[in-house]
């Protein structure tokens, strides 16, 4: 969902700007609307161990952590910038302000939170099995889905595989053999290290 960048800064919006590794905010905060203006962030946790889960990647026009705004709740994630980032952050307050001048921008956003609501049970169902591969499949059909052309290797997987082991609760060695038996099963191609599904 993007919202258009005038109307979020005259509603008070300000510019945040973010290096490589950086939190743009940290699970337990409470939360705002926030808007990636250029660059790539990545929500995720850390387990026990201090294994990291990424729960997704959002780059250019995308927002992040919204779906929190809309309860009295703080953030369950952190978000961290991959890139260099430049981030528009909208007071909770102001935002919905903004929603209540604009019925449209109200519906988008809701049928924006259903999308992501789709892709998280989507997720839930390969994230069960035990099967790596199948974790995986589940991932890159997400990925896919947006896609109008669903012909087989059509599609370049934007993870590296240290990424989509995050996604998907799997170690990086399980994640590289089943992404090899997944090339071998003819389900994904590799070429020059890049996975086409």
């Amino acid at each position: 969902m993007v919202i258009d960048e005038n109307i979020l800064i005259s509603a008070g919006a300000e510019t945040k700007h973010y290096i490589p590794s950086e939190t743009i905010f940290f699970e337990g905060h409470i939360p705002n609307y926030y808007q990636i203006i250029k660059g790539e962030v990545k929500l995720n946790n850390y387990n026990e161990e201090g294994k990291e889960f990424i729960q997704n990647i959002l780059s250019d026009g995308e927002s992040c952590g919204e779906s929190i705004l809309f309860i009295e709740k703080l953030y369950p994630v952190n978000a961290e910038a991959i890139t260099e980032c430049s981030v528009l952050r909208l007071h909770k307050s102001a935002f919905f302000n903004l929603l209540n001048q604009s019925p449209e921008l109200y519906m988008e956003v809701n049928s924006f939170l259903s999308e992501r609501l789709y892709y998280k049970f989507i997720m839930m169902q390969s994230l069960s099995s035990q099967n790596p591969s199948i974790r995986l499949r589940g991932l890159m059909d997400y990925l896919k889905s947006s896609q109008k052309d669903r012909t087989p290797y059509s599609f370049l997987i934007p993870l590296t595989r240290q990424q989509m082991a995050s996604f998907t609760g799997l170690c990086v060695e399980t994640a590289i053999r089943a992404i090899k038996h997944m090339e071998r099963d003819k389900i994904v191609r590799i070429e020059n290290r890049k996975i086409l599904y």
